[in-house]
Order: C-alpha cells, then structure tokens, then sequence
C-alpha cells in the first residue's frame, strides 16, 4: 500500500462527526470486533433490522419520493401539488409558511411580511379545503412538516377529509409533531416544553384509536442536524426523542404495540457519504433493540424503524449553485444505500428561494435516475459485509450509545433538553466545523476551494417570487371567513378546548375538531395555549 500523503488534513480522515478512518479496511477489522453477522446484520427484514425493514426492500416497490412543496396562498401550493403527481411524485409533503409555524393567523401583527413567504399560509378550514382541492385524500398519503400547532392542523384536515366523505381511519400520512426537536434545534415553539408534551400525549392517544393508518408523529433529526449537529448527535438525540415518546404513550397508558408501529423517523443525509450509510444502518438496530429489550414490544412492527430521509439544506451552496445538484445527487445515492423509504431531494436554488418548477423537477428526476438508471435498487442491501461499511456502522453505534446512557442519566430527554444539554453539544460542533472550513481543513467546493472569480460558476439563476399580493388577499379571505361565521358557537367551541387544556384528563383533540368545525381559526386556538400556558422564551444556551 502506497503511504499516507503527510500533508493531508487531519480531518480529510476522521468522518464528519470526528471517527478516525484507517487507510484501508479488512477482515481484522471485523474480527477485532468480535463482529457476528448473525446478530450484527441478520436477515433483510428481520430484527435488528440493520438491513432494512422490509425483506424486499426496493424489489417489491422503489422508496416514495415525496417533494416538499408550500408556497403562498393554498391555490399556489395546490397547483404545485398537481404538477409535482403529474410528473411522478408518490406523495405529498406540505411546507408551512412561517406564521402558521407559530400559530398565528395572517391578520396577526406578528405575521407582517411573512404570509406565504416560506411555504403556504393555511389559518382556517377554507384554507385546508382550498389546499387539497381537487385531490382525493383517500388516493394520497400526505406528510404536513407541523409542530407546535400540528393538533390544529391534522383538526383541519380531517374535517376536509370528512366534507370529502372519506373517513378518518382511511387517511394515510405523517404529521412531524416532534416539539422535542423544535426546543433541541428549529426553535419553533408556542409554549413551554411540558404544555406541547401534553398535547402531544393526547395526540397520540386519540390517533392510536381513530387512525390506524396516519404517522402521529415524524422523530425528527433533520433540524437538528442542519442546527449543526454531527451524524453521530443527530442519531443519538433523535433516538433519544423517540424514547421520550415512547414513554409518553406508555405512560399514558397505551399498549406500546399499539402505537409504536406508527412512530416514523426523518433523517437528514449530509456529503460524507458512508456515514450518513453507516447512520441510516446504525439507526435500525438501535432502535430495534430499545423497543424490544427497553419497552418489551412485542410485534415486529414495532422494532421497525421506518425512514423518510431529506437531502442536506444547510450543505447547499450560493456559491457556484450549480454544484448543489452533484451534492444532492450523491447525499439521495447514500440515503438509498443506506435504505430508507421515503425521499426527499433538495432543489439547486433553494439557498435563494423556494423552488422553481424547473429545479423541483430536476430534484426529482435526480432520485428517478438513481431509481431507474443506476441499477442499485436491484439489489437489497448491496453494501452488507464491506470491511467499512460494518466497522463504521459499529463505530456510529457506540458513540451514539454514549450520548443515549448520558440522556439517561440525566432524567431523560425531556430534562436534559429543558437543562439544555443537546443545544450545547450542537452549538460546540456548529462552531468546530465552521472552524476546520474556515482554516481550509475541511474543503467546499466553490467556497473555500476551486473558487470562480468574478461571478458564481452557475450564474443567474431564475428564482421563485412571491407576490406582495399573497399576504393581502390571505387577510381579505380571512376576513370575510369570520364574518361569515356563527359567534356564538365560536365562543362556545373556544371556550372548550380552553377547557380541555385547563384540564389534564381531558383529551384535546375532540374539542381542537369541534373547534375548526366551528370555523375557529388557527391562532384563536393557538392563542389558548398562550393563556393557559405561557410562551416559551428560549434560555439561548451556550
């Protein structure tokens, strides 16, 4: 073997989240180990899963490419609905605007400037109905990217279902209600840490009986690896999430086999390409072993960990933003090796603006290449055996392990989040690899190497705008929609669902239902968990 270049940067060989790489990999790796395929990987479909969930895997059907898609009005959106399933998306994924995030209405002062600007403004049951108009939601599975007012959300969209005649327990979906990730990473909250645990108990509870088909929630690592997060932190704290609630259902006193199956995970996929494998491989075997052996589920649907998967962000470039597709291409090849279900690719012009239509399609025509073209879906678990593929799956296990027992000692997840332990791991490595970029140690192409003078590598590129109009004509809609509406049973539903949260054994979606039945808005149900509980005003750790 020639020798090692002495001038290499030191991190060219450690991984993104700092595992030293040995220059080549062999058996002795393995046997050093003591590493045991039999209980290591076993079989495609078998616990521990590290092979995939599903014994076929893309044999039997290719993963669903789901495209974000929100912007402006609901008409705007629904229009990129239509053409995102004309031109062969399997699924829906709906990106809120930032005052719907919050739970504020368009009218709020808060939400000044911000309708329709990062992704569609939806505050009533007009808005729902006009998002999904046209579109059978008994022949779609639809993924809505909420938190802190998911219970809303899914509210409105079931009574849309229900003016459609489609009943609850035939709606297929995700909803990403994952407020433990929100205080870690995003910061899109309403109150504190336990109110939003609260609802989502209750969610979980009323989902596990009324919809037997819909993802309650998405344990989301995405935002808290494009807060900064390592492969490594973004496994560890995403599991540790899931744990959290788990544990919720339990203590609720659900059969953990009755709603574990249910739980969904949505990872983000980064440019080291064999970690993110290694990650997507690691995940399922943790998981499967911290539902079998931590929570005794029994069914093996519950050990299953079921995978959404979004290329990386933060990892997209306005510097030459033509190599944001090479970087996309490669981060959806390694969430594919790395077997997940559901595919997410992100557009070359998203570090300017929300998608064109041109770069959506082409975001996904890159995962239509690789499911059509490359040839690896024809083989299940094609990297299963490699000398490096397994040692690194080993060592993205172990480091991930030592975050989870610290977790555990700490009281859990909701503890360590409210003490701030996560945010401060984040915050150190945001800050170290922004260190080794700025030093040169570690390479982006077109930012701190093979630099283009004068003008970016890809030039002008068309973006996508959003008509100052949006904001006013989403006030007016809004507007005449409680104009129209009956005050008095406004007042009644409201006075409801205050009470349902003023009360803890009183579940509160059937009220959250009754609510937006009744016309009530977004905010004005929003506006009731700032009464009862308080905004939440982030402590910044460092």
């Amino acid at each position: 073997m020639p020798p090692v270049k002495k001038d290499a940067p030191d991190d060219t060989r450690r991984t993104m989240s700092g595992i030293p790489l040995e220059p080549c990999y062999g058996p002795g790796h393995l046997e050093a180990r003591g590493w045991d395929p039999a209980t290591k990987l076993g079989e495609p479909g078998q616990y521990p899963f590290t092979r995939g969930p599903h014994a076929t895997m893309y044999l039997g059907k290719p993963w669903t490419m789901r495209m974000f898609a929100g912007f402006g009005t609901p008409e705007d959106t629904n229009r990129r609905f239509k053409f995102l399933l004309e031109h062969g998306q399997t699924g829906l994924s709906t990106a809120f605007d930032m005052p719907t995030l919050m739970g504020y209405d368009p009218d709020s002062p808060r939400s000044l400037g911000e309708v329709g600007r990062e992704g569609v403004s939806v505050a009533t049951l007009d808005d729902m109905r006009r998002l999904f108009g046209d579109i059978p939601l008994d022949q779609v599975s639809t993924s809505m990217t909420i938190n802190a007012p998911a219970a809303v959300l899914l509210a409105l969209y079931v009574a849309v279902a229900e003016e459609q005649g489609v009943p609850t327990a035939k709606l297929r979906g995700t909803l990403q209600n994952d407020m433990l990730k929100e205080f870690i990473a995003q910061k899109e909250w309403i109150s504190p840490i336990r109110a939003h645990m609260r609802v989502i108990r209750d969610m979980l509870a009323w989902c596990t009986r009324q919809m037997p088909q819909w993802n309650t929630i998405s344990i989301s690592g995405y935002h808290i690896r494009e807060a900064g997060a390592t492969a490594v932190q973004e496994l560890a704290f995403t599991l540790a999430d899931g744990i959290g609630y788990v544990q919720l259902g339990v203590d609720a006193g659900l059969d953990v086999d009755d709603f574990a199956p249910r739980l969904s995970y949505f990872w983000d996929v980064h440019n080291d390409f064999f970690e993110e494998i290694a990650k997507f491989r690691a995940g399922r075997r943790m998981w499967a072993t911290i539902m079998r052996e931590r929570f005794g589920a029994k069914n093996p649907r519950s050990w299953m960990l079921r995978t959404h998967a979004q290329t990386a962000g933060v990892s997209l470039m306005a510097q030459q933003p033509l190599n944001n597709v090479v970087r996309t291409t490669m981060q959806a090849l390694a969430a594919v090796l790395g077997g997940t279900q559901s595919l997410h690719t992100n557009s070359y012009d998203e570090t300017y603006a929300l998608p064109t239509e041109e770069a959506a399609t082409l975001a996904l025509r890159t995962q239509q290449v690789i499911a059509e073209e490359t040839g690896v879906a024809n083989v299940v678990d094609p990297l299963a055996g490699s000398y490096f593929v397994e040692t690194l799956t080993d060592q993205v296990e172990e480091a991930a392990w030592e975050y989870i027992r610290k977790i555990d000692a700490m009281g859990g997840i909701t503890k360590a989040v409210e003490e701030g332990y996560p945010q401060r791991e984040i915050a150190r490595s945001a800050y170290e690899f922004q260190r080794q970029v700025d030093a040169g140690r570690r390479t982006i192409v077109g930012v701190n190497r093979y630099v283009s003078e004068g003008e970016d590598a890809g030039g002008e590129i068309p973006t996508l705008k959003i008509d100052p109009e949006t904001e006013r004509d989403q006030i007016a809609r809004l507007t005449a929609f409680k104009a129209a509406r009956d005050p008095a049973k406004v007042a009644t539903a409201i006075a409801a669902v205050r009470h349902a949260l003023e009360h803890d054994d009183v579940n509160v979606m059937p009220p959250i239902l009754d609510a937006v039945r009744a016309h009530v808005t977004l905010g004005e149900i929003c506006d009731q968990l700032r009464t009862v509980y308080g905004e939440h005003r982030d402590p910044a750790y460092l």
